[in-house]
């Protein structure tokens, strides 16, 4: 234990000389989760639209005004013809363009359907569909003043049939807001990378510079090797993941709603399986250009594609989502939003913690067997 302890002062002595550990270790993160915060934002708040009003009627006009008054809809440009309204929309100039027939206030006023279009640039499926989204709200909303309008006018004071009310509920996100549905995966994105990335460039620089072969003629194990290296960036990773937590607290004001010690323990698993990569990325890289592009390539980019982090799993094909059983990031992002969002514990969020002591424990375990090998 001593010998783990002398390793462990040995490994920070080193990391306090080193600046560039420090930046990635320290500053990074917190820069990195302002800019995520920030960026990972797929809320719309401003539709630019483009509008041709073929009708020009007091009735098209309120139609018009109508999607003005929602908040969302800034009616940009006004066009008399198709030519320029596909201009601004291929020039990316405006995202919508409402098409408002001649025939629009006669329709209307003769009781009859009326087809209005609406083009979405759907270069951006989200942002369409969104838009679209809005698009049906309003215009349902202004066919029912209209026939509620009607029914007056005839003197009719009730409905000719029952209608259904909706009362929205919407739980752990009232406002719908994606930063408060992104930040919590954003910080087991970063622990992620802190502890992988650390892991595997620490110990191949340690071969690089020849440090690695002095400590293989020691009497030293190869297990306290591991462990006085582990167990460094196993206290980063826990201090990278405070701070970046604390941030996501105090300067996006999302508190946390579970409980603070299980995330940890928690994030403390989630690691196991990250130092276990790491440490497994160094025993087949040579260089730290290697272990670098390795961890980028091989393990981060497919955790993040296949962890539910930025696309659905729900809607990848069968066979990948069977492959993303296999992603730890999957089950983590699964108990930070769980805890920080919902406020659950252990009786809802079991299969996902026993997932990852099974994938760390596995993981770790393996990447020190192949270490040792390494060594002799």
């Amino acid at each position: 234990m001593k010998i783990i302890y002398n390793f462990v002062i040995k490994e920070f002595l080193q990391f306090k000389r080193d600046r560039r550990m420090f930046m990635t270790v320290i500053i990074a993160p917190v820069i990195q989760l302002i800019f995520l915060g920030y960026a990972a934002n797929m809320d719309i708040k401003v539709i630019h639209t483009v509008v041709f009003d073929q009708d020009r009627t007091e009735t098209s006009r309120n139609f018009i005004r109508s999607f003005e008054s929602s908040g969302y809809f800034n009616i940009d440009y006004y066009v008399d013809n198709y030519s320029d309204l596909t201009k601004l929309i291929d020039k990316g100039d405006a995202l919508v363009g409402i098409v408002i027939p001649t025939d629009f206030e006669k329709k209307i006023g003769a009781h009859r359907t009326v087809q209005v279009q609406t083009i979405y640039d759907g270069s951006d499926g989200n942002k369409a569909a969104i838009s679209a989204g809005y698009s049906m709200g309003i215009a349902a909303s202004f066919s029912q003043d209209i026939a509620n309008e009607y029914l007056q006018t005839a003197g009719i004071k009730k409905s000719l049939s029952g209608t259904i009310e909706p009362e929205v509920r919407v739980w752990y996100n009232p406002d719908l807001t994606t930063r408060v549905y992104m930040l919590p995966s954003i910080v087991g994105l970063i622990i992620m990378l802190v502890t992988t990335s650390l892991t595997s460039l620490a110990i191949v620089k340690e071969r690089e510079i020849g440090t690695m072969e002095q400590l293989i003629v020691t009497p030293i194990k190869s297990y306290q090797i591991i462990a006085g290296k582990l167990v460094p960036f196993t206290i980063l990773g826990f201090l990278s993941a405070s701070i970046v937590i604390s941030v996501m607290r105090f300067w996006f004001d999302i508190p946390i709603k579970g409980s603070v010690v299980f995330l940890f323990f928690s994030a403390f698993l989630f690691m196991l399986s990250t130092l276990g990569l790491g440490l497994f990325i160094s025993t087949i890289a040579k260089t730290q250009v290697q272990a670098m592009i390795t961890s980028a390539f091989a393990v981060i980019m497919p955790m993040i594609f296949l962890s539910g982090f930025a696309f659905p799993i729900e809607n990848m094909p069968i066979l990948i989502q069977y492959v993303t059983y296999l992603v730890p990031l999957r089950y983590f992002i699964v108990i930070l939003r769980g805890i920080i969002l919902k406020g659950i514990g252990l009786n809802e969020l079991w299969p996902q913690v026993t997932a990852l002591l099974i994938f760390g424990t596995s993981i770790l375990l393996l990447s020190s067997l192949r270490f040792r090998k390494k060594l002799e």
